[in-house]
């Protein structure tokens, strides 16, 4: 028996950050691994897991506190047989900057439960500015939807505001049955005056048998960025084709000559390299703008980002100076950060720092989809499944194998004759990468 601290470890490219939730108490039997608390960034929530098993003897900070690398979080008293009896925790799973999936319209992120006007709720008198009770999770969820908390009646003891109210405010705004129009940063329009009807709400079980599903975490924290962005981004999507037969001769024979290093080149590595070369032509695609909304920040380094599929949801980790890196350095660097992405262990880091994202479906079908920006982005590619298809040469019909190609685009930014050219310009890079070189 001997008495051990854990501490918080490496979490990236994080000064400090708010403990928004305790994961145990005093008493407790943990095992490595196991998730402590949840602390949360103004990028991301994360779960810090415990280095050592044992049981927990003192818990060093609470809800509210600000930690970072080295903080001390709790004191474990090690026990080998403990450790072997506890139950196994789920892996960690930090949020990510959200993936972008194909949707005809944007899903709600919230339950179906009637709507309530917030005025209409009697008895709850509304917070004042700036003293909204609420904890800082529902603070984070408030600002993701561009909701002023003071304007939100909290109808838990005391007045704080849950998850809940925060919904139905949203969906009263949207509804048209509350006053106060939805705070969006950076607009000069009124967020209300839709007139549309409330979300249905029914007892699904009286047409049949269901089954209740929660929400993976990563679904739950991405869940609301994807509305924001929806929402607060005026998308435009342009459609291409890019003609990769010889791209694909070439790949395949590439990775017969890797077959010995071990290295595999997919086509995905190779739209990555074409990306970074229609981003340095056409610099408003890697670019963001500013707090006022009257600037472009222009990057010049190309950090590309790749949706990864996990058992829990999509993620995105990212490829850093992707410029810099050859097509087998790429190829390598994706293999390796979509294990750790399946097995839960991506670091923020990990995910942050994109310039521009890539989401293929290429690997399941479909022809197009209208992939949502992953903001503070301005633009993202997504790439369907390639098919041979007849495509006249000027004389004759040729069977070529057509990849198509799905941009959507910040139109605040980007226009649409830019952002044909841009599409036009990387199918014809795809089609011969010697363009890159010129």
């Amino acid at each position: 028996m001997s008495t051990v601290e854990v501490k918080v470890p490496d979490i990236g490219d994080f000064k400090e950050v708010e403990v928004i939730e305790l994961m145990v108490k005093v008493g407790d039997t943990i095992k490595v691994d196991q998730s402590l608390i949840t602390v949360e960034s103004d990028k991301a929530s994360m779960e810090i897991p415990s280095s050592h098993a044992g049981v927990v003897k003192e818990i060093k900070v609470k809800v509210g506190d600000k930690v970072a690398l080295g903080s001390l979080v709790v004191i474990v008293e090690a026990d080998s047989a403990a450790a072997a009896s506890a139950p196994l925790a789920a892996a960690p799973a930090p949020a990510a900057a959200p993936a972008s999936v194909p949707a005809a319209a944007p899903a709600p992120v919230v339950a179906p439960v009637p709507a309530v006007a917030a005025p209409a709720i009697a008895g709850v008198a509304t917070a004042a500015a700036g003293k909204a009770h609420a904890s800082p999770s529902i603070r984070k969820f408030a600002r993701e939807l561009g909701v002023d908390l003071s304007k939100v009646p909290g109808t838990a003891p005391k007045g704080r505001i849950t998850q809940q109210d925060v919904q139905n405010y949203v969906k009263g705004v949207v509804a048209g049955a509350a006053n106060a129009p939805v705070a969006a940063a950076n607009t000069n329009g009124s967020g209300s005056g839709m007139n549309l009807l409330p979300w249905p709400s029914l007892d699904f079980s009286k047409f049949g048998t269901t089954e209740l599903l929660p929400l993976s975490r990563i679904k739950k924290l991405s869940g609301p960025n994807l509305h924001r962005n929806w929402v607060m981004i005026p998308h435009v999507t342009q459609f291409d084709e890019a003609d990769i037969t010889g791209l694909e001769d070439f790949r395949k024979s590439s990775n017969d000559a890797l077959a010995k290093s071990g290295v595999k080149l997919t086509m995905l590595a190779f739209v990555i390299k074409a990306s970074v070369a229609a981003l340095k032509k056409f610099k408003a695609f890697n670019a963001s703008l500013d707090a006022t909304g009257e600037n472009l920040i222009l990057k010049q380094y190309y950090n590309i980002g790749f949706a990864a599929d996990t058992p829990n949801g999509l993620v995105v980790p990212v490829i850093k100076n992707a410029d810099q890196k050859t097509l087998s350095q790429i190829a390598t660097e994706m293999g390796e950060l979509s294990a750790q992405a399946r097995d839960g262990k991506l670091k923020p880091a990990d995910m942050q720092g994109a310039t521009f994202t890539i989401s293929s479906l290429g690997g399941i079908g479909g022809t197009a989809f209208t992939p949502i920006i992953n903001a503070p982005e301005v633009a993202i590619l997504g790439l369907s499944k390639s098919s041979m298809k007849p495509v006249w040469d000027g004389k004759q019909f040729v069977p070529r194998l057509m990849l198509p190609l799905s941009l959507s685009y910040d139109h605040r930014v980007i226009d649409g004759a830019m952002a044909a050219k841009f599409t036009a310009y990387l199918a014809d890079v795809l089609a011969d990468l010697r363009k890159t070189m010129l």
